[in-house]
């Protein structure tokens, strides 16, 4: 078995005259990763590899979660490959990953995280929102077998706010 913790990256600001993988985090993804992670550091399995996409706004999203859960940062590897947002290099990427990592967290971007989580999990989701995790299970001992799994959960920050 398999396990899969898609994230999609906090929102971000476009307040600034910066390149799009130079944007950084505006307040509302700063507050709502903190409340996402928060809410999952008692629950979400260890993950035994994280990978996120290089841009500032996946970097820091993912250092959110990183440090609020106790992950290991000798497991973290940042990648340009998962500045996806078709998909395509998500695949590759996961497919790649060494068949010793049973649970994998990953953060990237959409439109490539929506599509992954409707194409592989057995759960139709019209957009995962910014910040969205979603959870797939597999039933395979190897990456490249990935095929259709199992969405176990979904958390998004409109869910958590009262």
């Amino acid at each position: 078995m398999k396990k899969l913790i898609l994230i999609r990256h906090a929102k971000s600001s476009w307040k600034y005259d910066v390149i799009d993988h130079q944007r950084p985090l505006n307040n509302r993804g700063e507050t709502d990763v903190e409340l996402v992670s928060n809410h999952l550091a008692d629950s979400l399995s260890a993950p035994d590899l994280v990978m996120a996409s290089d841009a500032v706004r996946t970097r820091s999203t993912a250092s959110v979660f990183i440090k609020n859960l106790n992950i290991k940062k000798d497991i973290v590897q940042f990648s340009y490959d998962l500045y996806d947002f078709s998909g395509e290099n998500l695949v590759k990427t996961i497919k790649r990953c060494n068949d010793d990592v049973s649970t994998l967290m990953l953060f990237g971007h959409n439109h490539a995280i929506t599509s992954f989580a409707n194409a592989y999990g057995d759960r139709y989701i019209e957009n995962v929102p910014t910040c969205g995790v979603v959870v797939i299970e597999f039933n395979i001992d190897a990456w490249e077998d990935l095929n259709q799994g199992k969405t176990l959960r979904t958390v998004f920050p409109k869910d958590l706010k009262h």
